[in-house]
């Protein structure tokens, strides 16, 4: 963001104290907008350019009528020149705090009587290192009056105490502000993709800053509602469902019929317009019977479970026809599955999305992935570490890099799946998605998001790359629908496809917003 901002400032000509402004007053109308009947807001100011940013958004809130107070973290010798400047402007005085003495009184009146905290403490300049300065001193101690406040709490960039490149929330080494919001500037910071921050919005503001200007050295993206509405562009008037794909699932065994069905419908819900499933035939009528809509072809003998390494020519025969397949849930790991799949995946044209034990096929060879369609792999942690080789702390601890160096090494889209699900192509970038909630981890959304993303390709066969994190988005999102209604324990897989609707409408609705949400 330094670079950025530098660039911004002498490569494209806006001034500092420009984005500071505009940096304040976004603070100020998001503040507005999510909280209309907050009155009495206290902002907490540091002596950097987060606290800059406070000060104007102490200006704007006063100017819209709220009664506001800023609490100065030390004297005012020693801001910041930008920080400074806007203090200067403040139509007010500040409550300065020249230690931690200080603390109790303003914990027992001003923090206490507000309807909101805005914590501008520290901004991405923080670094989560011991400090034992009076000043590093006072602003924990502030950080803890705000955390025994019971106000809400809007968090300028970041918390306060969180390193912007931390890449887990086990790396918090020093007290973080608790946060019910967060906003941040120009584009997400690490710790915003890969930490857990809050349980509220995460929103990005543009500030002025020239596209040009906006470079990620880590080839890190954020998926975003305006990247996936673009993408679900309303139809033609004159469509026909052979504009939108056919799906082919290949999935089910003897009780595991539900992940195929899922899967099935996921990608009918999506958009498909035909999906088939292939199934064994003693499985067929409970995959059927789960949806009119979906087509049926059987597998094997009339009393057959699961699949067999003979079925493969007749599911490559049935792959000619269909645009996109999707292999694995519920095939489970009977003898002969594994050859089963290997020879799809090695004969197919047409791109897969491979999950569960279609993955597992590979774990003793992942080499055998190679191949000329495109290939979109689908796994948790735990999967990942049987292609891998590494455990699940070693995957978890640095997911991106190792979903990276996956998708590099053979040719693949890996789609590791997780908080903070993390996409990664061959090219070497890589996007996250902040979307999902812990009440998606049940059995069978995995089944629902391959669906998901098979419907998402056969639809946009051209634009494969955004169509996988468009479904990846999607499916998070359609899961904090459901979860916002009916809560996290007893949230199911197939709640996922009643609410997927609703996901659509909320992403177009939000790609409307000012602000760019990531949750």
């Amino acid at each position: 963001m330094a670079i950025i901002d530098r660039s911004t400032n002498l490569e494209h000509g806006v001034h500092s104290l420009t984005l500071m402004e505009n940096a304040g007053t976004a603070v100020a109308n998001f503040a507005r907008d999510h909280w209309p009947a907050a009155n009495r807001i206290t902002i907490v100011c540091g002596k950097g350019n987060n606290g800059g940013d406070g000060f104007v958004a102490a200006r704007r809130l006063h100017g819209l009528g709220k009664v506001v107070e800023v609490i100065l973290l030390g004297p005012p010798e020693g801001l910041k020149p930008d920080a400074a400047s806007m203090l200067a402007r403040l139509p007010f005085r500040p409550i300065i705090l020249t230690g931690v003495a200080d603390l109790a009184r303003e914990s027992t009146r001003s923090l206490a009587g507000a309807d909101l905290i805005v914590d501008a403490i520290f901004g991405t300049g923080y670094k989560s290192r011991p400090n034992t300065t009076s000043n590093a001193q006072l602003a924990e101690a502030a950080i803890a009056a705000i955390n025994a406040a019971s106000s809400p709490v809007l968090s300028v960039d970041l918390p306060s105490g969180v390193d912007a490149d931390l890449a887990t929330s086990d790396d918090f080494k020093t007290p973080v502000c608790r946060s019910s919001a967060v906003i941040t500037f120009t584009a997400p910071k690490p710790a915003h993709l890969f930490t857990q921050l809050t349980r509220g919005p995460i929103v990005v503001a543009s500030i002025g800053t020239p596209d040009k200007a906006i470079v990620s050295a880590q080839h890190l993206n954020a998926v975003t509602p305006q990247e996936v509405a673009s993408l679900f562009a309303p139809r033609a008037l004159d469509s026909n469902k052979g504009r939108f794909g056919h799906v082919l699932v290949i999935a089910g065994s003897l009780g595991k019929s539900g992940a195929a069905a899922m899967s099935a419908m996921a990608a009918l819900r999506s958009g498909a317009g035909l999906v088939t499933v292939a199934t064994p035939s003693g499985v067929l009528a409970s995959v059927a019977a789960f949806a009119p809509e979906l087509m049926t072809e059987p597998m094997g003998d009339p009393d057959a479970g699961s699949f067999t390494a003979a079925d493969a020519a007749t599911c490559l025969g049935l792959a000619k026809s269909r645009n996109v397949l999707a292999i694995g849930p519920g095939l489970s790991q009977h003898p002969g599955v594994a050859d089963f799949v290997q020879q799809i995946v090695k004969g197919a044209n047409s791109p897969v999305v491979l999950d569960a034990d279609g993955l597992n096929a590979f774990a003793a060879s992942p080499k055998e992935l190679a191949g000329t369609r495109p290939l979109v792999l689908t796994p948790h942690p735990g999967e990942m570490a049987r292609l891998t080789g590494l455990s699940v702390a070693e995957i978890q601890a640095s997911r991106a890099s190792v979903a990276r160096d996956f998708a590099r090494r053979y040719h693949c889209t890996v789609v590791l799946k997780g908080f903070r699900t993390v996409i990664a192509y061959a090219s070497g970038e890589v996007w996250v998605v902040a979307t999902g909630n812990p009440g998606m981890a049940t059995g069978g959304t995995g089944d629902i998001l391959t669906g998901i993303i098979a419907g998402a390709i056969a639809q946009f066969p051209s634009r494969l790359e955004e169509a996988v994190r468009a479904a990846v988005f999607l499916h998070g999102l359609a899961g904090d629908a459901a979860c916002a209604r009916l809560g996290a324990e007893s949230l199911v897989a197939t709640d996922l496809l009643r609410y997927l609707p609703v996901a659509f409408r909320l992403t177009r609705q939000r790609a409307r917003e000012k602000n760019i949400r990531l949750c």
